[in-house]
């Protein structure tokens, strides 16, 4: 049986239709809806700077600068602001318009920018939706998940994140830029963990409980063969948790190659899953569950 009331936006849902109901006041509710996030925000925090009371701007800056071996933080800030802009401009010169796999690849492959870009992101500045990794979080606690495989790792903040939940945690991407930094980011923080290089190798059979896929799919060519792919490697009764949505307006990321996500959800069905939980509050992650 899937446990899915006990996740805070399912919980925040609840105390809104409290407050339709008469149950339950507006200035308890808000109270409600910002304790959530403020833990999910210790949480995010602890694990990336050292402490839930840290700075985690600070933090991020700072591992950013040992990576580039650049001391100065104002320079490594401006390169973090710089950075959705110059991948920006490498897209238009790798990719172009005629979107094809190879290129896209290499685009992945060679983005350097994109350390800035997703670390800075996830100093939560603008944005607090990379907090969604803490709700998977609470649904692999709910649900006894051990094993995960993040598919589009990115930046590798599932290993930091899921490091005392997870007994086995493999981070899967074709970008081995990104790869070479999750190494040298978990083996700082001495976190066990496999890198996956989907260039030269594929994913175990059968052998996660859980894998997350955020913001993945609306950068895929063929998402719903991803959804496969991923099928293949979950053990029964597992989950796939991730976020099926991309802007169409959004003329910053033109990486954003797919916006309608129904061929996933066909596959999904196809293939036996169920809808086991919707973010309906928040950020919209949606989990999905394989046939035990």
């Amino acid at each position: 049986m899937t446990e899915t009331a006990s996740l805070g936006p399912s919980k925040v849902l609840a105390a809104w239709r409290d407050v339709e109901a008469g149950k339950l006041t507006r200035e308890a509710f808000h109270a409600k809806e910002a304790g959530v996030l403020a833990g999910y925000k210790r949480e995010w925090t602890e694990a990336i700077a050292g402490s839930p009371d840290g700075d985690l701007a600070t933090a991020i800056l700072r591992e950013i600068g040992a990576w580039r071996t650049e001391p100065d933080l104002t320079k490594v800030r401006a390169r973090c602001e710089r950075s959705l802009a110059r991948l920006k401009d490498k897209w238009n010169d790798v990719v172009g318009e005629e979107v094809a796999s190879e290129q896209v690849v290499a685009y992945y492959d060679t983005a350097d920018d994109l350390i800035e870009e997703l670390m800075w992101w996830h100093a939560l500045g603008d944005d607090i939706s990379p907090l969604a990794y803490s709700v998977a979080l609470e649904l692999a606690r709910a649900n006894n998940c051990r094993h995960l495989l993040d598919f589009g790792s990115g930046v590798g903040i599932s290993g930091v994140l899921f490091a005392q939940q997870c007994e086995t945690i493999a981070l899967a991407d074709v970008s081995s830029t990104l790869l070479n930094f999750c190494k040298w980011r978990l083996e700082r923080r001495a976190i066990p963990a496999t890198f996956l290089d989907l260039k030269s190798v594929g994913l175990p059979k059968a052998s996660f409980d859980l894998v997350t896929a955020m913001d993945v799919f609306e950068h895929l060519e063929d998402p719903a063969k991803a959804i496969s792919d991923l099928d293949a490697a979950l053990k029964p009764g597992g989950y796939i948790f991730g976020r099926f949505a991309a802007d169409p307006e959004d003329d910053d990321r033109p990486q954003h190659i797919v916006h309608d996500f129904q061929p996933v959800f066909d596959r999904l069905a196809k293939l036996g899953y169920r809808e086991a939980w919707k973010d309906q509050w928040f950020w919209g992650q949606q989990a999905f569950q394989k046939p035990a």
